[in-house]
């Protein structure tokens, strides 16, 4: 890295009973990318004790049985009242963040994959959300973004959006379907990935609260149930799993990126500070 290249929108991070395994903390922490860790009131000083007591907020509310959708409803609007355009809400079981070049994943600082993301979508009056794909994700023929698609676990927030979480389960594939419906953009990027831990794989968080038992079925279903002629049940991958129409692919919508500015203007390439 020849300079540091930080995030300009605030980073938060919805996280509870994973202090001693705080994975996103940990690879933001060594980035030197600031962030705010919010947990419930009881989880306060074991995330301190981690990440510092300047970086936690603290919920004035707990164990709702919501999973975090009030967290992160919470968060939408600290985020407004903070006078910024967007915001970062990030799952806290991301292990690294790489840079998806020639058919490789190549380890890369979290500063300039965030900050690579909020350029792209702030071009742009239609982004409602945008964000980083999954490792697993990446195969070689992938475009450097989809647009219109699913945003997971990483995801740039526009903060005036009418919509907000809701529910108790697929919250983020609730959410971009929400403003896909409300004739918005969602822009998955591909250029730049993250390395998430597999649901379920993890203690802590939802693993306990919603997926135990049978919470895999009811969560797909619940998805189901709210999208109708959206959003299909099926098994794969050894478990019950929701299917978003045709994988996101085919949406009935018109929407196309909207530049806000003069797009000829812009330098041919800029490559964040980053060196291969």
């Amino acid at each position: 890295m020849s300079k540091i290249i930080l995030p300009r929108y605030p980073v938060y991070i919805p996280s509870k009973g994973r202090a001693d395994h705080f994975l996103t903390a940990r690879i933001l922490t060594d980035d030197g990318v600031p962030f705010k860790v919010v947990v419930e009131p009881p989880e306060y000083d074991a995330y301190a004790a981690i990440v510092g007591k300047e970086n936690v907020l603290v919920l004035p509310f707990h164990d709702l049985g919501l999973g975090s959708i009030p967290a992160r409803n919470w968060i939408w609007e600290h985020a407004k009242a903070g006078g910024k355009e967007r915001h970062w809400c990030i799952d806290d079981n991301i292990g690294k963040f790489y840079r998806w070049y020639h058919g490789k994943r190549i380890p890369c600082a979290a500063g300039p994959a965030l900050a690579v993301v909020e350029d792209f979508s702030d071009r742009y009056v239609n982004v409602a959300v945008a964000g980083l794909n999954y490792t697993c994700f990446a195969i070689s023929k992938r475009p450097p973004f989809l647009l219109n698609n699913r945003v997971y676990s990483c995801m740039l927030i526009l903060n005036n959006l009418h919509q907000r979480w809701r529910g108790r389960y697929n919250e983020d594939a609730d959410l971009c379907l929400q403003v896909l419906a409300d004739n918005w953009c969602t822009v998955l990027v591909n250029v730049f990935l993250i390395a998430k831990a597999m649901t379920m794989t993890m203690k802590g968080g939802n693993t306990d609260l919603l997926y135990a038992g049978d919470g895999r079925l009811r969560m797909a279903r619940s998805l189901e149930r709210v999208w109708p002629g959206t959003v299909s049940v099926y098994r794969r991958f050894q478990r019950p799993q929701h299917l978003v129409y045709d994988q996101w692919q085919r949406f009935d919508t018109p929407l196309r990126l909207k530049p806000g500015i003069d797009l000829s203007k812009l330098p041919k390439v800029d490559e964040y500070g980053i060196r291969l």
